[in-house]
């Protein structure tokens, strides 16, 4: 029997699953880049073949929102208006044809939107290619799965993809308190690794509760830390969130000849030299490719199939700002985040 609304159907806001679809939503639109967010009505859209529909639940807020919102990601491809939001964490309403990995009412969370043409996740409803998203974890919230998507897709492809992060690896992570270091350091513990991360100030606390070890990059120099970490033979994976100088100090702290840097910011003009010199190599990383070129996507849903059974494990959590916003404050969550006066991810909570 054929399981999908009739058109009929559709139109009525009414599916066989008998889950609600009303005809429209509230979302919210940025119609100019630096302007305002607007909350406004939109009409529910519906999944086309490949894609699932999905009651948003929560919508995680990442740098990169800020920067597209200010007009200063022309990477990201966004032209306004457009509805904001990378990560999303929902329950799947509907599933387009040819889709047999989901039905509705399956949690899930991934990073699905807000990036090119692609409508992002700060809606009550959101479109979704069903190979970028994943069945939530169970141990998880909502926000806390909706925390998750950008920053463990973007740790997992530099340490496991590019660098193969495992048991024996002294590993060292720049920005080991960060969105992206904090998921960064889990991973590579899980995997075995001896992991060390770089911070300052009440950033050094939270590194040493996740189980690696410290570094105060303010108070100990780059020859320091390697002579003392590693008796001055480098590091065997050097993970830089940081980018600049910070990537520029990797190139001479990476172990000779079988030592590899990975960079989610080499973005900027540095001397490959000092690698050169030390015969080691490097990779860069940039998460929004499957998005962008469509090439790619089913592994951003592998990876958080992966990221599941690690948080249910509990060898990795979401760290949560203290705050909570709802689809009206959304304004307000950027603020927070701009602000950088509190750890944790900010997540924008929608109709629960």
């Amino acid at each position: 029997m054929n399981d999908q609304p009739t058109v009929a159907e559709e139109r009525e806001g009414l599916g066989r699953d008998g889950l609600d679809r009303p005809r429209s939503m509230r979302a919210v639109v940025l119609d100019e880049f630096g302007g305002a967010l607007t909350v406004r009505e939109l009409p529910v859209p519906v999944p086309g073949p490949g894609e699932v529909l999905v009651r948003v639940r929560a919508s995680g807020v990442n740098p990169l929102d800020l920067k597209i919102r200010a007009g200063e990601a022309a990477h990201a491809r966004v032209e306004p208006p457009a509805v904001l939001g990378i990560d999303m964490a929902g329950t799947v309403v509907q599933v387009g044809e040819g889709v047999t990995g989901f039905r509705a009412g399956d949690e899930v969370y991934g990073m699905t939107g807000g990036i090119g043409p692609s409508a992002g996740s700060l809606a009550e409803y959101q479109v979704a290619d069903a190979r970028l998203v994943a069945r939530k974890p169970r141990a998880a919230t909502m926000a806390e799965a909706a925390a998750l998507p950008l920053a463990v897709i973007t740790a997992w492809e530099g340490l496991v993809d590019r660098a193969n992060v495992g048991p024996g690896h002294n590993v060292l992570i720049h920005g080991g308190a960060g969105g992206v270091g904090y998921v960064g350091v889990q991973i590579a513990l899980a995997r075995g690794a001896t992991v060390y991360a770089t911070g300052s100030g009440a950033s050094l606390e939270i590194i040493a509760k996740l189980g690696a070890t410290p570094i105060d990059y303010q108070s100990t120099t780059v020859e320091e830390y390697v002579a003392q970490h590693t008796g001055g033979a480098g590091f065997d994976v050097i993970f830089d969130t940081v980018g600049g100088s910070t990537l520029d100090a990797s190139f001479t702290a990476v172990r000779r000849y079988t030592g590899h840097v990975v960079s989610i910011l080499g973005w900027g003009t540095h001397s490959l030299a000092p690698l050169s010199f030390r015969g080691a190599t490097y990779s860069g990383v940039f998460t929004l490719l499957p998005l962008l070129t469509g090439d790619g996507r089913e592994h951003h849903g592998e990876i958080l199939a992966e990221i599941a059974e690690l948080v249910d494990s509990g060898s990795l959590r979401a760290l949560l700002h203290p705050d909570t916003f709802g689809l009206t404050e959304v304004a307000e969550a950027h603020d927070a985040l701009a602000s950088r006066t509190a750890r944790g991810k900010v997540v924008v909570t929608i109709g629960q």
